[in-house]
């Protein structure tokens, strides 16, 4: 009798995989590289390759809950167009992003402003014209200046983080946000449900008692493993702004026994673009807490400063109707004249963004990615180095950074304008997390993030074409066993 029963419910399997092989090819209508990766899941685990699918494979912007949220964040974004109304250097701006392209008025940026629109149109990503940036390159001087300003912190904290560790510098941070609830500020904290699932269940307790509000993003289950909110945000009393690439946890601050020393790109804002940031806090927040934050003026300041540092704040995700960030990296390459510098920890391109590099490349333009020596999970290595050899073959230079871990998401385009943020070059930044990025169109911050480069530059090892080619059979037996999955890594 057990036997029979075991052989109906594998021939259930059978016929569930058989179903979700269709199901795939034709109503998922992905891109062909994945549906075919799927369907070869689903052929070599014939019992059981349908239960990967369902907690990896489904698509993210056809959930109903995504749907659902990005039809509240477009109403939120509407509430904060008229809670704003009676600025009118913002609401102008607004206008002149919706009625034309030419919006950059930046002597050598004109080529730009199309860039600014799509970024509108696709992520209602307004351009803020007066902002002053501090940048981080290391975890030590960014952890520093964030607590500083934690402590120094007069009406609310809110901050977002995909990692929020269970250990030296989680709690201090921790604590310190306890502190100040107790001293009667808003203090909200959200964090990832997969990000921070290491974590004990009594982490944040005492934050919580404090009076502090603590929300975990899309706590996994079994058909929910993807979608994480990879996004690492922190504003402070509405003018003060934090986006990067550091999540926080003692790694970060280069305590990690396997990487040692961490590099990464990290931002701070003072000026409206923090506003930015405080209204995707919120309609994350929202998404995830029955107590919804209502848009209020403490939480959207009047702010002036003497510096204009030129920026948007561009998000993407299953939130989202368009894959705002991928198509922005597609632009800025596309837009490039003279040289496109690339720092990435996941190197797993589209089709699109890997054709516009290599083009740029055999166009004469100066390209140069660099990527980690040491990898974090290896079928992503691997599949990194085999888009790195196409690029080699059209002319680009190739780098690995050996002096720790390379965590940077950071593309520069001819020493004008500039992008960091949280999403990598790779499909699950483009397609299944929730990303954010600033772009920022200023040369003095791009020179200063390409001195930071050129000096990462001395810690690397170049990437020879001749060394490529002839890498050993194992190694490109594993490139292409990597390269194959890679839309689902």
């Amino acid at each position: 009798m057990l036997n029979d029963a075991i052989q109906i419910l594998l021939q259930i399997f059978l016929i569930l995989n058989i179903f979700f092989t269709v199901f795939i090819i034709f109503f998922e209508r992905k891109n062909p590289a994945s549906t075919w990766a799927w369907i070869i899941v689903l052929n070599i685990l014939p019992y059981f390759g349908f239960i990967i699918y369902l907690m990896f494979g489904l698509e993210a912007r056809k959930h109903k809950i995504f749907i659902l949220k990005s039809k509240r964040d477009y109403d939120l974004y509407n509430e904060y167009l008229a809670l704003v109304k009676n600025r009118n250097y913002f609401i102008d701006q607004e206008k002149a992003i919706q009625n034309s392209k030419n919006i950059l008025q930046i002597p050598e940026y004109e080529n730009f402003s199309d860039m600014v629109y799509m970024n509108y149109k696709s992520s209602l990503s307004s351009v803020t014209l007066n902002n002053k940036l501090t940048l981080f390159n290391d975890g030590q001087a960014k952890f520093d200046s964030l607590i500083n300003d934690i402590e120094n912190a007069q009406k609310f904290i809110h901050i977002q983080y995909y990692i929020f560790r269970d250990d030296e510098l989680g709690h201090k941070i921790l604590n310190l946000l306890t502190k100040k609830a107790n001293e009667g500020l808003e203090v909200k904290l959200l964090i990832d449900g997969m990000g921070c699932i290491k974590n004990h269940k009594h982490f944040c307790d005492k934050l919580i008692k404090a009076g502090g509000k603590v929300v975990y993003f899309l706590p996994p289950y079994f058909f929910r493993v993807n979608f994480r909110n990879h996004r690492k945000i922190c504003v402070i009393d509405g003018t003060i702004g934090y986006i990067g690439g550091f999540n926080i946890g003692d790694e970060y601050l280069g305590k990690s026994k396997k990487f040692n020393f961490w590099r990464d790109s990290h931002i701070k804002i003072y000026g409206d673009a923090t506003k930015q940031l405080e209204l995707r806090f919120i309609m994350d927040w929202n998404f995830c807490q029955m107590d919804n934050i209502k848009l209020e003026e403490k939480y959207f300041p009047r702010i002036q400063i003497i510096d204009c540092t030129t920026m948007q704040i561009v998000s993407s995700g299953p939130d989202t109707h368009w894959p705002s960030i991928q198509y922005n990296y597609f632009k800025m390459i596309n837009e490039a004249n003279k040289s496109i510098y690339i720092q990435t920890p996941y190197f797993i391109l589209e089709d699109s963004v890997l054709e516009a590099l290599k083009i740029a490349a055999l166009s004469g333009i100066d390209v140069k990615i660099i990527i980690p020596a040491k990898p974090d999970h290896p079928f992503v290595y691997w599949a990194n180095l085999s888009y790195i050899g196409e690029l080699l073959e059209s002319g680009a230079k190739c780098y690995k950074y050996e002096k720790g871990f390379i965590h940077s998401k950071l593309i520069l385009i001819d020493g004008k304008i500039s992008s960091v943020g949280t999403a990598n070059m790779d499909i699950r930044s483009f397609k299944l997390n929730f990303e954010i990025n600033s772009i920022i169109y200023d040369k003095n911050v791009t020179a200063q993030f390409e001195n930071a480069f050129d000096n990462d530059l001395e810690n690397c090892s170049q990437i020879m074409k001749e060394d490529y080619i002839h890498r050993s059979n194992f190694v490109k037996i594993k490139e292409s066993i990597s390269r194959l999955f890679s839309p689902l890594l």
